[in-house]
Formats: C-alpha cells, structure tokens, sequence
C-alpha cells in the first residue's frame, strides 16, 4: 500500500477542520491523505484539541502533543484560536470563505452563538460544503463521547466474555464509523456540486453511524427477536469463528470457519476425520448448537500443534486463521509497515502514524 498512488487525487481542493477529538479529525485526514489542503483550527482558549494531551504512560508528560492527537493529524496546517475573540473570528471566517469543505462538531446551540450555523454559512458561501457531526442528531445536545455511543447502541451489552461485565472495543470505532459516513456523504456532496453548482449540508450522528453498523446483530433482533449477548470474540450465527485457541507452544491463533468445505479441510489438518460424519458437528447450524462440544476438541487437537506449523497447514488447505497478535507483532509485518507514515508535528518532534487510507486508485 503506497500513499503515492492516491495522494493528489484532491489536489487543489481546499477544508477548513474546525472538528475536534477523532471522527471529525479523521475525515480531515482523510482528505489530506488524498492531497487536499487541510487546514486545522484548534481553540486557542483550551490549549488546542483535547487529545493533545490524551496520553499513554511511555509517553513523555511534557511534550506539546500526543500519539493520540498524532493519529487523525497528518497533512494539515495547524492554527490555535478563539472563536470568541472578533479578530481570529474573522481569520476563521475568511479561511471559510476560501474553503469547498467545512467539518464541525459544534453542538447546535454553539454554532448559532458563533455565528457558524448552516443557514447563515450556506447564506455567505453557497457553494460551501458543511460536513457536521452530531452525537445524536439535529436538535439533540447531550454530549456524546465514544463509549456512551457504544452502550447507547447496544454494543457495549453484546461485547465481552458470557457472565461478565460489558466490554468496550479497543478502539473508538462509533466516531470512526460515523467518520466513514461523513465522508462518503462529503464525496457525494462533491458530485453533486459539479452538477449543480451549489454546496450543501452533509449531517450525520455517532448514534445513527453505529445502528448503520450493526448489521446482522440488527437483523437477529429485527427478524428473529434474538437479543445477543456476550459470547466474547464467537459468531452468533457461524461456528467455529472468532474462537481463539492455544497451539502446543502457547501461542494463540483464532479461526473462522465460514462454509462446509473449510470444516471438512479444517478436520482433515487436525486428524478429525470422524467428525465430518459426525451428527453434532453435520452442519453450521449443527456446530453453532452444540458449540461447547466443538470448542472442546477443537482446543485439544489444535493445542498438540505449534501455531507456525498448524497456520501453515491450514495456509496449504484454504482455510481462514491467524495468529493473535499484540501492536509490536503487527508491524513487524511488511504489510503493515508499508502503511506507517513518518512525518513532524507541529512542534519539530517526529511522529510514526497509520495511513487512514486502505485502497489504492490507479
């Protein structure tokens, strides 16, 4: 994955990021990525964007930003001021003015207080487009941060081990989601100012990105009143997949058997030849039912393998697994390495991020 092959697409299109934390920043970098010039407003008054400061323990307390702040910030121009104050109001104003695209997170009532709501912008720059970001949607002002995102949207109830307290994900992948959203809106909203020559207000909430998301545990529940619970990293619908297992060196490795032809190769890699007649096991359905069964002597037969040996096999027959791997096992690998971006953050230090970009345009 070369940046170099998608990196001036957007050449010459001009946004003004006036977002903050992550989903908004990312769309941002999205664009930057692309080879738009991005500019980046921070509030001067609170010291710039709250994740300058959001940082783990290795870092260094006394630097001016963080790893966090450094993963949605590649590319742009940086500016620290105060919308509050007449003068860098008006700085704001005539960067918008010059500007194809607007990203906010304002909450409604903020925006009209700056003067920066839709009505008054549309109003001054017609061909402007507004990318906003809401928690909840238009007219709703409660605060909404990731984590409150996830349990709102159920899937704070269904992540974790059965009979053990709700999980987060790792990540915060509601305001990716929504960032993914905003930005497929965007990309549309373009179109559709070559065609007519007017901009346009692009909205979308965390809350609505993340029931776009939920996919087949939605329909579960929608078409078959099945609430899910917490299976830890299992499929409610496919088995075995998503079930980790331990290799005979104490490595970890996780399956995802999605068809008929992958269990019948998968039996055939661990000496199971009997289980491919064997009624418990005859079908999906079958192995979902009865997957304590199945996790039972698959966790034997896969711990009397090394895990390089038992991927390898598995490799040569087709079938999906992996290794469980931490942050420093997955970028010694050339497929990740090839997409870390090394560049200076505003303040001189050097900074090591992920491209946000995963496809290449030839």
């Amino acid at each position: 994955m070369k940046r170099e092959a998608h990196s001036k697409v957007l050449s010459g299109l001009k946004v003004v990021e006036l977002a903050s934390v992550l989903a908004g920043p990312a769309v941002g970098l999205f664009f930057a990525e692309l080879g738009a010039e991005v500019l980046k407003i921070e509030n001067k008054a609170t010291g710039g964007d709250v994740t300058r400061r959001w940082k783990v323990p290795e870092e260094d307390a006394s630097s001016s930003f963080s790893a966090y702040y450094a993963c949605v910030n590649w590319g742009k121009q940086t500016l620290l001021l105060d919308l509050e104050a007449p003068g860098d109001w008006a700085v704001v104003w005539e960067a918008i003015g010059k500007a194809d695209i607007l990203l906010t997170n304002f909450r409604e009532d903020s925006a009209k207080r700056l003067g920066l709501d839709y009505a008054r912008l549309s109003k001054a720059f017609p061909k402007l487009i507004v990318g906003q970001l809401t928690g909840y949607g238009p007219g709703d002002g409660r605060p909404a941060f990731d984590v409150v995102l996830q349990a709102e949207a159920g899937f704070l109830f269904m992540t974790g081990e059965p009979g053990r307290d709700p999980v987060k994900m790792p990540v915060a992948l509601i305001d990716l989601l929504a960032a993914h959203q905003l930005k497929e809106g965007i990309l549309l909203a373009l179109l559709q100012r070559e065609k007519t020559g007017k901009g346009g207000l692009v909205e979308t909430s965390l809350f609505h990105s993340a029931l776009a998301s939920l996919a087949n545990q939605a329909t579960n529940w929608l078409m078959a009143g099945h609430i899910p619970q917490r299976m830890g990293s299992r499929h409610p619908n496919i088995a075995p997949y998503g079930d980790p297992f331990i290799c005979a060196d104490g490595k970890p490795i996780v399956l995802a058997i999605g068809t008929e032809r992958q269990f019948q190769a998968l039996c055939d890699v661990l000496d199971l030849e009997e289980w491919k007649t064997f009624p418990l096991f005859g079908s999906n359905a079958d192995r979902v039912k009865h997957r304590q069964e199945l996790n039972e002597g698959l966790a034997k037969a896969i711990s009397r393998m090394e895990r390089a040996v038992f991927l390898q096999k598995c490799l040569e027959k087709d079938i999906p697994a992996g290794s469980i791997k931490d942050m420093q096992e997955v970028f010694e690998t050339p497929l990740a390495k090839d997409m870390i971006i090394e560049w200076t953050l505003p303040d001189g230090s050097p900074a090591r991020s992920i491209q946000s970009v995963a496809f290449n345009l030839y």
